[in-house]
């Protein structure tokens, strides 16, 4: 696992030099300690930091080709990169190393940009092609790893992380007011979208192509897309067989490493299931790793517990407190963006802690996407088959009484999502509704900021799905483009690579995810139960009490803190003096919210956190 980076200029009479390279792959140190390096042709520049992992005494990059015209720096790992080393051998390829890496150099010389449709695996790379002078990149199929850039008519520059660029001359960092609003309203930036204005994301599944002596001629293209095609003539045995065989095989896949390898252990379902089929696929103990939290009855450590019984895993756990928050200039560091999901505290010490052990983690990330694993998959539904009952006069009536609903925000949520279309009430399920942004923000900031409607966006991508799917199928595929990529691997990727661990994602084997796709929804979602042919799926590896306690979920008592051992924390931050929210923000909603959550009113842990960790990415980006 490393971190990539780059910049090209579009003059060919500029020299890109060592020192801007060093100062983009200096500021992500923390994605590759082990070794760093630097290759430049004029007005091109690739830098590299490395966290080794395979072939550690042969895997340097940049990395080039036989002939020296085609060069790379890769961030991933490539699980099928021994049988495709073997194909090129046949082809005549030669190779100097044993890396996955040298692999996708001659898989590019080969078969050129489709070279992506061949690999299985997470990655982010770029390639420069001497003689056509191009530069081409990719990212994996989900966005497990990331992959940032800039381009105007001077320069493309490109990176890991946001602080590549950041790190570049002549940046000049502004806020984007609509990625603003979107943070506001989920909790993270979706799409292309970045906080910085210029900064854009490459979207999962797209390579992205830029001729050097053109910048105009920059082409982004998709190579691969989530597709629900239901087959009915499967019989749920065979489903099952089906995935018994690839999850195994998906698990067994990323257990190569020639440096330690360990699990993140949660106790729920994902996760116990990549832990059993890890100790079924290994000769070696397996180090499982997990965390709690002090005076959380939601705490899932003895269903860890027992599957590390179970498989005699040489099991290792932490105990959260309230003065974790305390992380929070580190993860604002990590993040680089501002990030709502107060998971990332746990995500952040589980990475920590799990790092003294092992340099390698798997986790279980990517199951209740594939799933229908999660509780709001339930609660939409049964808001999907009322609202497909009601008659437009029940819904003008909702409308008639949300306008007299003054005061109660949870009322007030429940009769809008009442009165609205099934793809309007998803999409607007989130931290910050939209009648409560326009009071939170400053006018003028409320008028910049709403040009791109976060929640139109998603209402695209669900009008786009129910046109060929169930809507089942449809609130998965919302979720695998947005909620999956933007939050989940975001949070996960930041948290480990800022403690220089690596994490496999396994339940996100394209091959595996694939196969998800066509099986129907009554089988994930059966008789309001979630993850139905999973759980029978993995019935024989797992305790039974795995399989039938509620889903918790990765979160932390955030609530009961800010109440209790936090209340003069978060006082001390959203105060009306704050210069932060009196300069975006109304400080007397704020106060209000507050108040509200602090008398036990109502639950407004994420609107507080949203706020705090934006207060601290603004203060650590834009001091004053």
């Amino acid at each position: 696992m490393c971190g990539i980076c780059g910049e090209l200029h579009f003059n060919r009479d500029h020299r890109v030099t060592s020192e801007d390279i060093r100062k983009m792959t200096d500021s992500m140190a923390h994605r590759g300690p082990d070794d760093d390096g630097v290759y430049l042709d004029g007005p091109v520049g690739l830098g590299f930091r490395r966290l080794s992992i395979i072939d550690v005494s042969g895997g340097h990059q940049p990395l080039c080709n036989e002939r020296g015209n085609i060069w790379i720096v890769f961030n991933g790992e490539i699980y099928n990169y021994l049988s495709l080393h073997d194909e090129l051998v046949k082809k005549g390829h030669l190779f100097k190393t044993k890396s996955d890496t040298e692999v996708i150099v001659h898989l590019y010389e080969e078969y050129g940009e489709s070279c992506v449709t061949k690999l299985r695996g997470m990655f982010a790379f770029s390639i420069w092609d001497a003689e056509k002078q191009q530069l081409f990149c990719a990212r994996d199929r989900f966005g497990i790893k990331p992959f940032f850039y800039f381009a105007d008519k001077r320069r493309f520059l490109w990176g890991s992380e946001i602080k590549t660029i950041l790190a570049t001359e002549g940046f000049n960092k502004q806020i984007n007011l609509t990625a603003l609003d979107e943070y506001l309203t989920y909790g993270y930036t979706s799409a292309d979208r970045c906080i910085f204005e210029g900064i854009s994301k490459l979207p999962p599944a797209h390579t992205i192509t830029i001729n050097a002596s053109r910048p105009d001629d920059i082409r982004i293209k998709p190579y691969w897309s989530i597709h629900f095609d239901p087959d009915y003539s499967i019989s749920e045995k065979d489903w099952i067989e089906q995935m018994q065989s690839l999850l195994a095989e998906s698990v067994k896949m990323r257990l190569m490493s020639e440096v330690p390898l360990g699990a993140f252990l949660s106790g729920g379902i994902d996760s116990s299931s990549v832990v059993a089929l890890m100790a079924r696929n290994s000769e070696q103990q397996i180090k499982t790793f997990s965390i709690g939290f002090k005076d959380d009855p939601n705490n899932e450590l003895d269903y860890a517990r027992l599957v590390s019984k179970m498989y005699n895993t040489e099991h290792y756990e932490r105990i959260l407190e309230p003065s974790s928050v305390s992380v929070l200039p580190e993860l604002v560091s990590a993040y680089d963006e501002p990030f709502a999901d107060s998971s990332s505290i746990p995500t952040f010490f589980l990475s920590k802690f799990a790092r003294e052990h092992v340099t390698v983690a798997l986790s279980g990330d990517g199951g209740d996407e594939l799933f229908a694993g999660y509780d709001h998959y339930k609660r939409f539904l049964n808001i999907n088959k009322y609202n497909r009952g009601i008659s437009g006069i029940n819904s003008l009536f909702f409308k008639m009484l949300l306008n007299f609903t003054k005061d109660d925000i949870r009322g007030k949520k429940i009769l809008y999502l009442l009165s609205q279309s099934r793809e309007t009430a998803y999409a607007y399920s989130g931290i910050w509704h939209s009648y409560e942004r326009k009071k939170l923000l400053n006018p003028g900031i409320w008028k910049k900021a709403t040009l791109g409607g976060p929640e139109e966006y998603r209402k695209s991508i669900l009008r786009e799905s129910l046109k060929e799917s169930d809507f089942l199928s449809a609130i998965q595929r919302l979720d695998l483009l947005t909620y999956l990529p933007d939050d989940i691997l975001r949070k996960v990727d930041r948290a480990s690579m800022k403690n220089s661990l690596e994490v496999r994602v396994p339940l996100l084997d394209h091959k595996l995810a694939e196969l998800t796709f066509r099986i129907p929804s009554g089988l994930k979602m059966h008789e309001n139960q979630t993850k139905y042919i999973f759980r029978n799926a993995v019935r024989d590896i797992l305790p039974p009490e795995v399989l039938s306690h509620k889903k918790q979920g990765f979160v932390i008592p955030i609530t009961s803190w800010f109440r209790k051992d936090l209340t003069e924390y978060i006082q001390d931050i959203l105060n009306k003096r704050n210069s932060v929210f009196s300069t975006y923000f109304n400080p007397d909603y704020i106060e209000e919210i507050k108040q509200i959550h602090l008398s036990g009113g109502r639950d407004f842990n994420s609107k507080i956190w949203s706020l705090i960790f934006f207060d601290a990415w603004h203060k650590h980006h834009f001091p004053s």
